[in-house]
């Protein structure tokens, strides 16, 4: 078995699907998936990110307008069940100030953004680091996870994620990258090579059944 198939067999989960996103072109789900890019901005462990995600979700906050009238204790009270507490008070406030933004300049659907960046992965980064505590690095997890279903932005494979090939002895070219699985594919390999780019088990478990 070639290493990328041994990688997507052992970490091909993508970060939208461990926190229970079914991932659709459709309001919600892309919603919820920036919800999971803003946590996953905090530079947290990801696990922590895809559980706050998770109870916002499950609290009725995975739409923008119901981010958005939830009151602020309800966040911070969803980010705590998560055990998400070192930025949870930032975060509460940042998260209802983005579902007034997603609801002012997108009326609620980013299928609107995916529309006036037209392709264009520079001009959706600038859209998405618009919306509070989504910086460069939140684009990148948006814009890699949501490949899955806006294909024309693929492939995106980050820095993060083209580390995770460096260390597996992958080609770090994004576009020789892609042509080594179908296109449906990357977002799971990009979540696995930043899986195996921040943790050696992963790493050493594909190195050994490969």
């Amino acid at each position: 078995m070639s290493t990328i198939d041994t990688l997507l067999d052992d970490a091909g989960r993508t970060f939208a699907d461990e926190a229970g996103i079914r991932l659709e072109d459709e309001p919600a789900p892309l919603y919820r998936l920036l919800v999971l890019s803003v946590l996953l901005s905090s530079r947290v462990q990801s696990k922590l990110g895809t559980a706050a995600c998770r109870e916002l979700i499950d609290a009725g906050m995975g739409t923008p307008q119901g981010m958005r009238d939830a009151s602020w204790q309800d966040r911070v009270d969803a980010l705590g069940r998560a055990n998400f507490r070192r930025t949870d008070e930032q975060t509460a406030t940042a998260l209802g100030e983005g579902a007034q933004l997603v609801l002012d300049e997108w009326g609620g659907d980013l299928r609107r953004m995916r529309e006036a960046a037209d392709g264009d992965a520079g001009k959706l980064a600038g859209f998405l680091t618009a919306v509070p505590r989504l910086g460069p690095v939140g684009a990148d997890i948006f814009t890699r996870e949501v490949q899955a279903v806006w294909p024309e932005f693929r492939p995106h494979l980050d820095p993060k994620a083209l580390a995770g090939a460096e260390k597996l002895g992958l080609p770090q070219d994004p576009a020789k990258l892609a042509e080594q699985v179908s296109g449906d594919d990357l977002a799971r390999l990009a979540a696995a090579l930043v899986r195996a780019d921040r943790d050696s088990d992963v790493r050493e478990d594909v190195q050994e059944q490969s």
